[in-house]
């Protein structure tokens, strides 16, 4: 894909993302927020590295059928969970402590392609969007092709 297209489909994803802010869900029974966490981490992987232009392209396409997901979600289909030690403010200083981190996995099928929507929660902090992936396509979109590698099976990289 030529330069321009791809920076003008990140801008105008980003100028969505912006207005989602949160939505309520069902499953969690709380609002999940769509901060910088989840918009970067469509474009970049774990440690900074930038996914694959199609990648990231395919994720931005996406974004709309998360928001969708999340509001109709009742029924958790991947979990996760690690403690971690991470840098937090505690009484307005930050220092690293051992924090708990949770990943929620949902998966519906939405116009013949099964989504995964993965959301954040970090300690007691607000759950959060973290990735969206197509999960596998249905006959639909069958017969595309990915030449790059989308997803791993590992909430945290996905």
């Amino acid at each position: 894909m030529e330069k321009p297209n791809y920076e003008k489909t990140k801008d105008n994803a980003f100028k969505e993302y912006q207005q989602i802010e949160e939505v309520y869900c069902p499953n969690l029974k709380k609002k999940v927020v769509f901060n910088s966490n989840g918009f970067l981490h469509i474009i970049y992987k774990s440690k900074g590295k930038k996914r694959e232009e199609p990648a990231q392209l395919m994720r931005l396409k996406l974004l709309s059928k998360a928001v969708e997901i999340i509001k109709a979600t009742t029924t958790i289909q991947e979990y996760d969970s690690f403690t971690k030690e991470m840098l937090v403010k505690d009484h307005k200083l930050r220092v690293f402590k051992l924090t708990k981190v949770e990943y929620f996995g949902y998966i519906a099928i939405i116009s013949g392609w099964k989504i995964k929507v993965i959301i954040k929660k970090i300690g007691n902090g607000s759950p959060f969007f973290w990735s969206v992936i197509p999960n596998w396509v249905t006959n639909k979109k069958r017969d595309q092709k990915f030449t790059y590698k989308n997803f791993s099976g590992n909430l945290e990289e996905d």
